[in-house]
């Protein structure tokens, strides 16, 4: 778990920076800051999302994802959790600003969890005592934290709490679940949470409002339809 918390920690660290960074700077600069995080977030998307090996499988996962997502109303729910965590611990005077706490976390626990190196690197973390990967995670999730904060606000700090449980959880099991993880699962893992990242990217530009949580599921079904297709088209 050592890995898991260093991960935390470099989330938390990051967005401190951010939010000192963030202080320092007028309405125009923080929307400059905002648009530079869209475009970094969508160039980090597409770069996993072209990573597929099946346009059938990223296709039918985001569309059916995001019906089951929508149904279940996962994106209400995560930014109700993130309003309830405003309450106990976020400024009064930010509710109604532009950094939205709620939003923050939202977005922030999404692009932190969603991508195969949180999978892969829980994996190494838990069977084989590797951390490398982990702890290349963790400087690449600081650096965005610090864009994300600055852009946002305090809510990316605490999107610490979804890596701890996610990530958290993803090495205590992983010697009962790595064995049925395969390269190809990963790979589309990669390409539907890169899928993920992009709407994130766009809500970030202001370019169309996307409840990005509501596609989640899409990650689930990707594995689901990679086992479905090996199983009756193998090789």
């Amino acid at each position: 778990m050592i890995a898991v918390l260093v991960n935390c920690a470099s989330v938390i660290a990051g967005s401190l920076v951010g939010l000192i960074f963030c202080k320092k700077i007028n309405d125009s600069l923080s929307d400059i800051v905002c648009c530079g995080a869209g475009v970094v977030t969508m160039v980090i998307g597409f770069q996993m999302a072209f990573q597929y090996k099946s346009i059938v499988i990223l296709a039918l996962s985001v569309i059916m994802g995001g019906i089951i997502g929508s149904w279940l109303d996962i994106d209400g729910k995560i930014l109700a959790l993130g309003k309830f965590l405003e309450t106990k611990f976020g400024k009064k005077e930010e509710q109604n600003s532009k950094q939205n706490f709620a939003y923050a976390f939202l977005n922030s626990s999404v692009l932190f969890c969603v991508g195969a190196m949180a999978v892969l690197g829980s994996f190494n973390a838990g069977i084989n005592k590797d951390y490398t990967l982990i702890f290349t995670k963790s400087i690449l999730d600081g650096f965005m934290a610090i864009v994300f904060a600055a852009a946002m606000g305090i809510g990316t700090a605490f999107s610490a709490i979804t890596v701890f449980v996610y990530q958290g959880l993803l090495t205590l099991c992983s010697t009962w679940i790595a064995p049925y993880v395969t390269e190809e699962m990963l790979t589309e893992l990669s390409a539907v949470g890169g899928a993920a990242i992009v709407m994130i990217g766009m809500n970030l530009l202001k370019l169309r409002t996307i409840k990005t949580a509501n596609y989640l599921p899409a990650i689930v079904l990707a594995v689901v339809f990679v086992i479905i297709k090996n199983a009756f088209i193998p090789g």
